[in-house]
């Protein structure tokens, strides 16, 4: 009984302030660096919900430890809708497969807003190594045991995990070289720094136009419409490699009161379905989705026990 009038009286002033949301600026928090999937879908639709919510939109870039920094900072933030993420998965997931110190729950500390869409991730290498498809890079690693490397965004995301899955399906030993995002990753891999690339298609698809880089497979079980040329990397020669589907989403606090999660879910709707922002997305590589916040939370909660067992099966255990 008394700690069910606590939560109350915890609760009214969130109620309260509810009715005159949103008051004050809003921050949508990047976890990883400018230019990456996460920063560009921010950047898509900040200017969009600011105008339909009344209040700028500021984005801001908290990077560190795999995008754990910049989203426990949300996690633990008051849950009234102020603070907001725009993140990627699978590595909101599976970020706690590889590091023992991740201070929240993926799932519980968390209030689904938007699923925005899926960014299909793509398998490249610079035009200056001398390989054209699948099947040549495993030929090329196995004469290069060890001295082959590939680029992530960072340790947990679904690009290390594709790397990880690559290697174990392919027999090769390619070498994980993570970054703080995956502008710095591309960077390296541009400069031929690293050989290979495992990266989103919409920050290496002006570069593949440009010849610069070379495509090989899209690391999902389909085709990007954004690029429909581009075979998967099942399709190019590697049977029954695929990843999950990497999603896009805006995430709260957990707690967060439903006439503001309701106002936000509506604008945001809004603005991933106007035409310059869903142009915007689209002509990145994004596939877009506009989820309810009761779908994203489903696949939120139904995708952990998908992600473990693939991160199992690669013999993968937290540092």
């Amino acid at each position: 009984m008394i700690r069910s009038l606590a939560t109350l009286l915890m609760a009214l002033p969130l109620a309260a302030a509810a009715q005159d949301y949103p008051s004050r600026p809003i921050r949508m928090i990047v976890p990883y660096t400018a230019g990456g999937a996460a920063d560009t879908v921010a950047r898509s639709i900040g200017n969009k919900l600011g105008d339909l919510l009344g209040q700028p939109i500021v984005i801001e870039n908290r990077t560190g430890a795999g995008g754990i920094i910049g989203t426990d900072f949300v996690a633990k933030s008051a849950p009234d809708g102020y603070t907001l993420v725009s993140t990627l998965g699978p590595s909101h997931h599976t970020i706690q497969f590889f590091s023992k110190n991740v201070p929240y729950d993926p799932v519980k500390d968390f209030t689904a807003i938007m699923l925005v869409g899926t960014a299909p991730q793509t398998l490249v290498v610079p035009a200056a190594l001398p390989v054209s498809s699948m099947t040549e890079l495993v030929e090329y690693a196995k004469r290069n045991p060890g001295k082959v490397s590939f680029g992530t965004s960072g340790v947990g995301t679904s690009q290390h995990l594709g790397g990880l899955l690559l290697n174990n399906a392919a027999g090769i030993d390619m070498v994980h070289v993570p970054y703080k995002g995956g502008a710095a990753a591309l960077n390296d891999v541009l400069g031929a720094q690293v050989q290979v690339g495992l990266l989103v298609l919409s920050n290496v698809l002006p570069h593949i136009r440009a010849g610069k880089l070379r495509a090989l497979g899209v690391l999902e079980a389909k085709r990007a419409k954004g690029a429909p040329n581009i075979p998967t990397v099942a399709e190019a020669g590697i049977a029954g490699y695929a990843i999950p589907a990497t999603w896009a989403g805006v995430l709260g606090p957990a707690g967060m009161p439903a006439p503001v999660l309701s106002r936000l879910s509506a604008e945001l709707t809004k603005a991933v379905n106007s035409p310059d922002v869903l142009s915007r997305l689209e002509g990145a590589g994004f596939e877009v989705v506009g989820s309810s916040p009761k779908e994203f939370g489903d696949l939120l909660a139904g995708s952990v026990d998908s992600y473990r067992k693939i991160v199992t099966r690669a013999g993968i255990k937290p540092e």
